[in-house]
């Protein structure tokens, strides 16, 4: 963070200081909500949360050398009280923000909005020091987080921005405005909280209603090739760019394919030029991403072949997405189980079977939370996919929905065997540990609430035990 003092940031959070020998006294450390990221000079945030409250280790972060700590009532050591702790992070946030001056990008969507972040985050560092949202800390404590991490050499900051329902955009909106909205896709993520398509629209589209008109230097860009979020053009006065596969798009991917092992590779045309990409990263569906990466840097100055080139180099930045890893016995473990939605679940079982060309592929699922009325369909819907991709062998994981996953492959392709439903993590490990070749291919995918990446983790740390190995 810039360097504030203590009297400073009181003023700009409306609070009172408690405990606090000499409000002259500077923060010049990360802002943190974190105990053990607690340093000198250092602003710990105390949140009173319903298992642990940060106001009991706020002696602890002082004694690190925290110069004080964001509260809700007096702790005994140097604090800035407030009334509420969310309100004053968000407002130190905004200040923070527009003392910097530094291009804001805010980016949304139902799905792929970690993968793209890091993307454009990667791309962008080319052309100036550039501060990201680190995993998925999207939400109205973690964006101010990230945003105060910036400081005056950050060039560019890039924010994930994520929505439960009406208006929660729109607030994040207001703590870290905006230059550049980008807004990736309207799928069914969540639809069991917003109520319906129409309803994640009205939501994902308040980022471009944030921005500032064309010219003034806003820009919003959209996804061509989705309806939703194209309308999402009339929503706002800003510039509008479109990226997608549409002919109609401004920056677009053509001869979009993908290598035998699974990476997509395409031409990437742009206003100022065009340049070949080919990814580091797997599935067809991060074709999408990269295209949306590409319109930000194109907007914010770099050419086509700046772009492609960083494009082609750019890793994952995230754990457990679509994170490849290759055993010694040649099996592939694809850890894909940060979070699962239909969108997101359907473009794994495709990278999946393209990864898995002439090898035998695993999909091992779990449920996808939050779909309200669609959960019975969208299981289905998934389980029968599998078996029109070919996959292998699926193994639903877990409970209800997992056994409607299951009962999809089946009713689709008579797989039988092929098809198999278990309790729990650990029993999906003893089945693959028995049964897995050197050579196969495994996908593990959930929502983060069912923890398959025990699953993955596992099978990476145990391998194939002794008679399935020499197979």
């Amino acid at each position: 963070m810039i360097a504030l003092s203590l009297a400073e940031i009181a003023e700009v959070v409306g609070g009172q200081t408690h405990d606090i020998p000499d409000p002259s006294v500077r923060v010049t450390g990360p802002v943190v909500r974190d105990s053990r990221e607690a340093g000198p000079g250092s602003l710990f945030v105390a949140f009173a949360g319903e298992r642990v409250d940060g106001h009991d280790f706020a002696r602890q972060v002082v004694e690190a050398g925290a110069a004080a700590v964001l509260a809700s009532r007096p702790v005994g050591v140097p604090a800035i009280v407030v009334e509420d702790v969310q309100t004053a992070l968000g407002a130190l946030a905004r200040h923070v923000v527009d003392k910097l001056g530094t291009t804001l990008v805010a980016l949304t969507g139902s799905a792929g909005k970690t993968s793209t972040k890091d993307l454009i985050a990667q791309v962008l560092q080319r052309k100036g020091p550039t501060v990201w949202t680190p995993g998925s800390l999207n939400n109205e404590i973690g964006l101010p987080l990230t945003a105060l991490s910036a400081t005056e050499e950050t060039k560019f900051l890039v924010l994930e921005m994520g929505a439960r329902g009406i208006g929660h955009i729109r607030y994040l909106t207001d703590l870290t405005p905006p230059k550049v909205g980008l807004v990736l896709n309207v799928g069914t993520a969540h639809i069991g909280e917003f109520g319906g398509r129409e309803q994640i629209a009205q939501a994902k589209g308040e980022l471009v209603e944030a921005l500032p008109p064309a010219d003034a230097g806003g820009t919003a860009i959209l996804n061509a090739d989705d309806p939703l979020v194209r309308a999402m053009a009339s929503r706002t006065k800003a510039k509008v760019l479109l990226f997608g596969e549409s002919g109609e798009a401004d920056v677009r991917a053509e001869n979009v394919r993908l290598t035998d092992s699974g990476q997509p590779a395409f031409s990437l045309h742009t206003p100022s030029g065009a340049s070949d990409v080919t990814m580091r990263l797997y599935g067809e569906h991060h074709v999408s991403n990269a295209l949306a990466a590409a319109a930000v840097a194109h907007e914010l100055g770099m050419s086509a072949e700046e772009i492609a080139t960083a494009l082609s180099e750019a890793g994952s930045l995230s754990r457990w997405r679509m994170e490849v890893t290759e055993r010694p016995d040649g099996v592939t473990v694809v850890n894909d189980a940060y979070n699962a939605n239909p969108e997101s679940m359907r473009a794994a079982l495709r990278a999946l079977a393209a990864m898995g060309k002439g090898r035998r592929t695993w999909a091992v699922l779990g449920k996808m939370a939050e779909l309200g009325d669609e959960a019975l369909a969208e299981h289905d819907a998934v389980g029968r996919l599998a078996v029109r991709l070919n996959v292998g062998k699926l193994v639903a994981v877990g409970g209800r929905e997992a056994s409607w996953l299951q009962l999809g492959a089946y009713n689709e392709g008579s797989w039988g065997e092929e098809s198999v439903h278990v309790s729990d993590a650990q029993a999906a490990v003893d089945l693959l540990r028995s049964e897995l070749r050197p050579g196969d291919v495994v996908l593990v995918k959930a929502s983060r609430s069912v923890g398959l990446e025990s699953v993955a983790q596992a099978l990476l740390d145990g391998g194939v035990e002794g008679e399935v190995a020499a197979r």
